[in-house]
């Protein structure tokens, strides 16, 4: 089996399937995949369910197992079977326990919560499934306003949840220091890629958020942008369903104003980022030219990176410097707080230090020790 990028000759949207043996789509996967597409989902996501559906109808062929019949200890071979080198996935090979495990913890559950969502999909479908990943309980009572669809109906029915989950260890993001994002600033030797980065530095934007900026969002006097969910030409995409404005400094305009002076002219283009050297002159930036410079820049640094590093990196300081974390909830245009929390919301001993002598913790303690 293998994943196939598609692209639709109507509308020009990317999308991925996969393909069997016989070089067709599998045709339970082919739909649950064109439905994420029809959604909107980003071709980014649609091609990691794509790969995480492939892995798992490739371990059904191998354990002649039919999809709509699995059983929940199916699952759980699937996860050693992930966790096994690829060369040892046969079924009659026996793997030491000192064989370091192919998948880590955090794969596998993303795994398996793709085949939650897709094993959901069939069942709104109406394919009749026996127990696979959800186990039927007792709806408990929840804390906070939030209720599952249609959750009036029938509120005192059983919820699904999954069953299955490893418990995978908390991963700091990665974010530069100071100096490594000053280098990487000044080892840009045009000042589109470092007006880029600089974006990226102190808005924390999304890469595909700030390929798609159009010079109308821009607000130079008020000192902000303004992030839009829209079609763009070089395939860059956000997240978010709904713009959101994020203020920046007069430093930020100024070096905005020096980049449209200095390299982009009377260049008549809606994107403030587009190819100025390269062909064709004038189309917007893509991501591919953008991590080209990301790898050149990288071996003249000798520094490893990534442009997401600097979202990780705003959000950091942000939250140490003090601002409250729903402000940058909003800022990253997170839909939800919790995944702030689930991703920013960490401190290290430094910063509980520094939280506690600020608070007077280590100072005038009535109790002598």
């Amino acid at each position: 089996m293998l994943v196939q990028r598609v692209v639709s000759p109507a509308t020009r949207l990317e999308s991925w399937t996969v393909l069997g043996g016989d070089g067709l789509p599998v045709g339970p996967v082919e739909r649950y995949l064109a439905y994420l597409t029809d959604i909107e989902r980003s071709p980014n996501t649609v091609k990691a369910y794509a790969h995480d559906l492939k892995d798992y109808f490739v371990f059904l062929g191998q354990h002649g197992l039919d999809w709509r019949e699995v059983r929940l200890e199916d699952i759980g071979e699937f996860v050693a079977w992930l966790r096994r080198p690829p060369r040892m996935r046969g079924r009659n090979i026996a793997v030491l326990p000192s064989v370091t495990a192919h998948c880590s913890e955090s794969t596998v559950n993303r795994k398996l919560a793709a085949l939650s969502a897709f094993y959901q999909h069939a069942a709104r479908q109406g394919v009749d499934l026996g127990e696979l990943l959800v186990t039927w309980q007792p709806a408990r009572a929840r804390r906070g306003s939030w209720k599952p669809f249609l959750h009036h109906v029938n509120p005192g029915a059983p919820v699904a949840r999954r069953t299955i989950a490893m418990k995978a260890p908390k991963k700091l993001p990665r974010v530069l220091t100071v100096a490594e994002a000053q280098a990487v600033l000044d080892g840009c030797t045009r000042l589109r890629d470092r007006f880029l980065f600089a974006v990226l530095h102190e808005t924390g934007v999304r890469i595909g958020e700030a390929l798609g900026l159009r010079h109308e969002d821009v607000a130079a006097a008020e000192r902000e942008l303004v992030v839009v969910p829209r079609h763009n030409d070089n395939g860059a995409r956000t997240k978010s369903r709904q713009s959101r404005t994020v203020p920046v400094s007069a430093q930020l305009v100024r070096l905005y104003a020096d980049y449209l002076h200095g390299e982009y002219g009377d260049l008549d283009s809606d994107y403030v980022f587009v190819n100025l050297w390269g062909e064709p002159v004038g189309r917007p930036l893509a991501y591919g030219a953008v991590y080209d410079l990301v790898r050149r820049l990288r071996r003249s640094l000798g520094i490893d990176f990534d442009p997401h590093w600097f979202r990780h990196g705003a959000a950091t300081r942000m939250l140490r410097d003090g601002v409250p974390i729903e402000v940058v909830s909003t800022i990253l245009g997170h839909a939800d707080l919790s995944t702030t929390l689930d991703v920013y919301g960490h401190l290290t001993a430094e910063d509980a230090r520094r939280a506690l002598e600020a608070a007077g913790w280590f100072a005038g303690r009535e109790v002598r020790l």
